[in-house]
């Protein structure tokens, strides 16, 4: 069975973006993006919310973008190589390859695609995620938190969720980022 993992970049007080939907304070580094494709190589589908998507769907044409480093270029293919699924009201077509739009969120589809998925299964976007924390779906949570307390804006997570976690990883990286994932106890 394919594990659901809620994976973004934070900063220290717990928002993804700050009050005016900036989050420049979150660029990853070489040494980020390396950790980024390698956590990310056993993903085989993504899920989004409409506006991470759009903020993603850079990716679909970034390898086209001269002196982009290989790294970049890397993550680029994986991201391309990605099923996605949307999950949107308004958007009328996707603008990516390997990419349908879902116009609810549905539980039991989760729960389906990850019983029958050969690859992990990620998700990005506070909205979305919020459906599969109180759910129940999410397996595993990765937050790469940002040196920064930026005071407001929008978060990670959810109010009126409990979870119980166990630590599987920490790590620091050079530029005083800090990637902490757990695995959720059911």
């Amino acid at each position: 069975m394919a594990k659901l993992i809620y994976s973004l970049l934070m900063s220290v007080d717990g928002y993804i973006e700050d009050k005016d939907g900036r989050f420049d304070w979150a660029t990853p580094d070489e040494q980020m993006h390396a950790y980024i494709n390698e956590i990310s190589a056993p993903i085989g589908t993504s899920l989004y919310g409409r506006k991470m998507y759009e903020m993603m769907v850079y990716w679909e044409t970034a390898h086209t973008i001269p002196n982009q480093p290989q790294i970049v270029l890397d993550w680029a293919r994986q991201w391309q190589a990605a099923e996605k699924i949307v999950y949107s009201t308004t958007l009328a077509e996707p603008r990516s390859a390997r990419t349908k739009i879902e116009r609810a969120f549905d539980p039991e589809a989760i729960r389906q695609l990850k019983a029958h998925s050969g690859h992990d299964i990620d998700i990005a976007g506070p909205e979305i995620a919020a459906h599969a924390l109180k759910a129940g779906l999410v397996d595993e949570l990765l937050m790469i938190v940002s040196p920064v307390i930026i005071g407001g804006g929008k978060r990670f997570l959810p109010d009126n969720v409990r979870l119980d976690l166990e630590l599987i990883e920490n790590r620091q990286f050079d530029n005083g980022f800090v990637a902490v994932r757990y695995a959720v106890r059911n």
